[in-house]
């Protein structure tokens, strides 16, 4: 029996555990003091969706050799850029939420197809030139944003120049997804379209990485000597990989705002990586190996903490910002766990 729990912890990992642990504790709590665990149920299902190909993106950039993408926001901005465009032009409902796919995905090719060219120049410091790079990115954004010539009256501020920083999508096509054959089972919400599309987008990626090339760029992520010696170009894997993340940090952006219900622009996405890093650290993937059952498990567990940690604070702990204090450190303590596994893995 011992020897089985030791495999089963072995393979499941410690720290795995101990998160998942944690997490049936604190829904038990919220049960036990009466908290309305159908609707914070809901909001699980919904920040799973919602967060769900953001996480996805650090697949094919892992498995292709550079590591977790700390530029994540590089292609965030790309669907940023692609979402402003789309309303500009007045499209709305599906129309509007396609059309801002579309429209991001060439910004995001070619992002990603340059910044995987520049990451080949600098093999072995590509998590640390990543972070810059994300930082930089949104704060060249920043700039951008008071100068594109957006002329949407929703965008732009009613006095001066610029784009605002939250841009409601009630009137476009906020809530598409999560509202496409919803249904409820009791209490709880299931918003199927946002499911199925990610659902769906984790299918298409690991189809690719069950292609020619996908098992090509998965070769040259894991040696990448063995895959020079086999002929495989492992500097354009690399740059697959790179771009692949970037258009799927595009599409992460505008099926995530659609479901907040809101573009946030500015500073919003300089830190939106560290917290797709450590989902799918904490789902069991390393810097070089990363699979689709890392991004759903991660995704759970992590915005599973988050989404039921505060209202439980907020009931155990009722004075002063304590509650707020206790989320973050919940928060950032994941992130800072899971970051300490990056040089690691198993």
């Amino acid at each position: 029996m011992t020897e089985s729990i030791r495999e089963f912890t072995s393979k499941f990992g410690l720290p795995r555990l101990i998160i998942t642990s944690f997490f049936i504790l604190i829904c038990a709590t919220s049960v036990l003091i009466g908290l309305p665990f159908g609707s914070m149920l809901s909001d699980i299902i919904r920040r799973f969706g919602m967060y769900g190909i953001l996480v996805l993106a650090m697949v094919p950039a892992i498995q292709s050799g550079i590591g977790p993408n700390f530029a994540l926001p590089l292609g965030i901005l790309c669907g940023l850029l692609g979402g402003m465009i789309s309303m500009e032009m007045g499209l709305v409902d599906g129309m509007g939420f396609w059309g801002a796919i579309i429209i991001s995905l060439p910004f995001a090719v070619i992002v990603g197809w340059l910044y995987g060219l520049m990451l080949n120049k600098i093999k072995g410091s590509e998590m640390l030139v990543a972070t810059y790079m994300g930082f930089s990115a949104v704060a060249f954004m920043c700039i951008m944003w008071i100068l594109l010539p957006f002329k949407h009256p929703e965008m732009v501020w009613p006095i001066g120049r610029g784009l605002r920083v939250t841009i409601s999508l009630d009137s476009t096509y906020g809530q598409i997804l999560n509202n496409f054959a919803a249904f409820k089972i009791g209490k709880v919400n299931i918003p199927t379209g946002l499911l199925a599309f990610f659902l769906i987008s984790c299918l298409v990626v690991w189809l690719f990485t069950r292609s020619k090339v996908g098992i090509a760029m998965r070769a040259a992520g894991d040696n990448p000597k063995f895959a020079v010696a086999s002929g495989i170009n492992v500097d354009n894997c690399r740059v697959i990989g790179t771009t692949l993340s970037t258009l799927l940090g595009a599409i992460g952006i505008i099926v995530y705002a659609q479901s907040f219900g809101f573009y946030q622009l500015y500073m919003a996405p300089q830190y939106m990586a560290f917290g797709a890093v450590a989902a799918v650290l904490i789902g069991g993937a390393s810097a070089k190996k990363a699979k689709i059952s890392h991004v759903i498990l991660g995704v759970f567990l992590f915005q599973g903490m988050l989404t039921v940690a505060l209202p439980v604070a907020n009931e155990l702990i009722k004075e002063g910002n304590l509650s707020e204090v206790l989320r973050l450190i919940v928060q950032n303590g994941i992130i800072l766990y899971a970051l300490t596994q990056v040089g690691g893995g198993e």
